[in-house]
C-alpha cells in the first residue's frame, strides 16, 4: 500500500473517520509479526531443557547460558532496532526484521539433530535468537504514531502484551510439536531419548518458518507508511540527553526486565528446584499471565489517568510475590512456589503496561518513540541477567534464593524512584 498522504490522529474527526480502521488494521499485523518474534526470541529457553536428553552434554551453567544470550543479543539489536523505523520507515523495516527470523529458526532446526554440533556453534545460534529479541522496540517505534496519546497506553498493551505472549506462546507449543512425528519425518528424523522414546527437537525451530513468511506477506501488502515520522539518528539520540529517559529506563528494566528475564529462566528453574516433578510443562503459564495481563496495565492507567500510580502498587506486589516465592521454595512446596511466581509475572506484566503509558505524558511527541524503543532495548538485557544470576545463584550456593533477594532489593529501589520522581503529589508529573 502507498505511503499514506495525511495523518493526523489527534483530530477527533479524522480519527472516527479514518485513522482509527487504519490504525487497527496496523495493530494487527505488528502484533502477529511481534509473536514471532518473541517465539523466536526464546526458542531456547524450552529447547535447551532437551539438548542432555538428545546425545549433548552440556553443564547445567552451559544451558544457562544458552538461554541467557538471546537475552544478551536482543538487548543489543533493540538499541540498532529503534532508530530503524525513524531512518527507513516502520513498514520497510519491519518487512527486513521480520525476515531475519527466518535465519536462527532454519539454523536452530539443523543443529539440533546432531550432537556433535559444537557448543559454539549452539552458542550463536543462540545470539541469533536475539534478532526476534530486537523486533520489540521498532514495532513499538512504528505503532505508536499511529494513535492518539489517549489511546497510546491500551494500544501499546495490546502490541507489547500480546506480542509478549510469544513467549508462552513457544514454551507451551515445544513440548507438543517435538512429539509430532509427522512433521519431524520432513525435517530430517527422530532423536532417541534415553527411556527409548524418540521426540523431534529440529521441529522446535522449523514449526516457525512458515509464520514468519506468511507475517513478512501480510506486511508487504496491507501495512501502512506513515508521513513525517521519518527521523535522524542524531536526533533520536538526542533523548539520551534527558535525565527522565535514564530514570524510566530504571523503571522498565524493573518491570519487562523481569517479565522476560523470569520468561527465559523458568522452565530451567523449574527443572533445577524440583527435579523429580517433571513439571516444565507448566513453566508456560508464567509469560501467559505476564503477557495477557500487560494490557490491562495500560487500560487501568488510562483509566485512572495515572500510570506512575498503578506502578508503584504493582511494585509492591512485585515484592511481596517475590518474598513468597522465597518462603515457598525454602519449605520446599512447589504448588505454592508456582502460585507466586505466576503472581510475580501478572505483577510484571500490569506493570509493563502501566510504566509504557507513562512515557507519551512525560516526553514530547517526537521523543516519546526513541524513549520507547531505547527503554525496551536496555530492558531487554533482564534475558540475559536474570538467568544468568539464578544459574549463579544456584551453582554457589545450591538454590536460587540468593538471587531472588537481590532482586527484592532491586525492586524496593524501583518503589523509591517512581514515587520521587511520579507517582508523589509534588512530582510535577501527572503521568
Amino acid at each position: 500500500m502507498a505511503k499514506l498522504a495525511v495523518w493526523q490522529p489527534e483530530e477527533e474527526k479524522f480519527w472516527e473517520e479514518q485513522g482509527n480502521k487504519i490504525a487497527r488494521k496496523n495493530l494487527y499485523i505488528s502484533v502477529f509479526a511481534l509473536i514471532l518474534a518473541f517465539c523466536v526470541w526464546q526458542i531456547w529457553s524450552v529447547a535447551a531443557v532437551r539438548l542432555n536428553d538428545v546425545g549433548f552434554a552440556f553443564t547445567q551453567s552451559q544451558l544457562f547460558t544458552l538461554a541467557a544470550l538471546p537475552g544478551l543479543t536482543g538487548a543489543t539489536f533493540r538499541l540498532i532496532y529503534t532508530f530503524m523505523p525513524g531512518v527507513m520507515g516502520g513498514k520497510k523495516w519491519t518487512i527486513i526484521s521480520t525476515s531475519l527470523l527466518l535465519i536462527p529458526a532454519v539454523g536452530i532446526g539443523f543443529a539440533v539433530q546432531n550432537p556433535e554440533t559444537s557448543y559454539m556453534t549452539m552458542a550463536i545460534l543462540a545470539a541469533l535468537c536475539g534478532l526476534g529479541g530486537g523486533c520489540l522496540s521498532s514495532s513499538t517505534a512504528t505503532l505508536n504514531p499511529f494513535f492518539p496519546k489517549s489511546k497510546k497506553g491500551t494500544a501499546n498493551g495490546i502490541n507489547v502484551g500480546i506480542g509478549n505472549l510469544g513467549v508462552s506462546v513457544v514454551q507451551f507449543v515445544t513440548p507438543i510439536v517435538i512429539g509430532l512425528g509427522f512433521i519431524g519425518v520432513m525435517t530430517g528424523g527422530a532423536q532417541q531419548l534415553p527411556d527409548g522414546s524418540q521426540i523431534y527437537l529440529q521441529n522446535a525451530a522449523f514449526i516457525w518458518v512458515v509464520p514468519i513468511i506468511i507475517a513478512v506477506l501480510l506486511t508487504i501488502f496491507f501495512m501502512d507508511e506513515l508521513p513525517n515520522t521519518k527521523q535522524s539518528v542524531k536526533a533520536q539520540l538526542s533523548v539520551l540527553k534527558l535525565k527522565h529517559t535514564w530514570v524510566m529506563t530504571w523503571l522498565y528494566v524493573m518491570c519487562f526486565g523481569s517479565f522476560i528475564g523470569f520468561a527465559a529462566a523458568f522452565p530451567l528453574l523449574i527443572n533445577a528446584e524440583f527435579p523429580e516433578l517433571n513439571a516444565i510443562g507448566l513453566a508456560f503459564l508464567g509469560p501467559l499471565i505476564g503477557a495477557s495481563v500487560r494490557p490491562i496495565g495500560g487500560w487501568l492507567s488510562d483509566k485512572v489517568d495515572s500510570g506512575s500510580k498503578v506502578t508503584f502498587w504493582v511494585i509492591v506486589s512485585m515484592i511481596i510475590a517475590t518474598a513468597g516465592v522465597i518462603y515457598f521454595l525454602y519449605v520446599n512446596n512447589f504448588p505454592g512456589f508456582l502460585i507466586m511466581f505466576l503472581l510475580l509475572f501478572a505483577a510484571t506484566g500490569i506493570a509493563n503496561g502501566s510504566t509504557f503509558r507513562m512515557v507519551p505524558f512525560i516526553f514530547k511527541e517526537k521523543e516519546a518513540g526513541p524513549v520507547l524503543g531505547l527503554i525496551a532495548a536496555f530492558a531487554a538485557y533482564g534475558a540475559f541477567l536474570i538467568p544468568k544470576i539464578f544459574g549463579w545463584s544456584i551453582d554457589t550456593t545450591g538454590s536460587a534464593d540468593l538471587a531472588l533477594i537481590i532482586f527484592i532489593v532491586y525492586y524496593i529501589i524501583s518503589l523509591g524512584v517512581c514515587w520521587f520522581f511520579y507517582s508523589r503529589k509534588n512530582s510535577g508529573f501527572n503521568c
